[in-house]
């Protein structure tokens, strides 16, 4: 067998496997929910752990699903997904997914300082 044989066939089957794994549109939102919970807790800096617990699980829940619903896409490409947060019409990508993964971007911190900002100006 020829090595362009064997690299096209080695291609196929990681393309393959890319495809087959690919995280779904839930996996990548709950992922971003999850940093969304993180950045929020952040934000809140309250140091009584409790009320933070409470406050999240009779407000924080319903924000972080408003958020992940109104400001962020997931598209499937069929051999990784990428997830977009839209923000004052610029839309710039959070996170990705490939082989069953889930990677969040550092620019979703940056991005939703900006939005508590403007929601605590408000």
């Amino acid at each position: 067998m020829s090595k362009t044989r064997i690299f096209a066939i080695t291609l196929v089957v990681i393309m393959l496997a890319a495809v087959f794994t690919n995280p779904s549109k839930e996996k990548m939102e709950a992922a971003l929910s999850t940093k969304a919970k993180d950045i929020l807790q952040k934000q809140l800096k309250y140091e009584d752990k409790g009320a933070v617990e409470l406050g999240m699980m009779l407000f924080g829940d319903q924000v972080i699903r408003e958020f992940v619903n109104s400001y962020t896409t997931t598209s499937n490409y069929y051999l990784f997904s990428l997830s977009k947060i839209n923000w004052n019409g610029e839309q710039v990508i959070v996170g990705g997914g490939a082989f069953g993964q889930v990677w969040i971007s550092p620019k979703l911190d940056e991005k939703a300082d900006k939005l508590i900002e403007v929601l605590k100006n408000q």
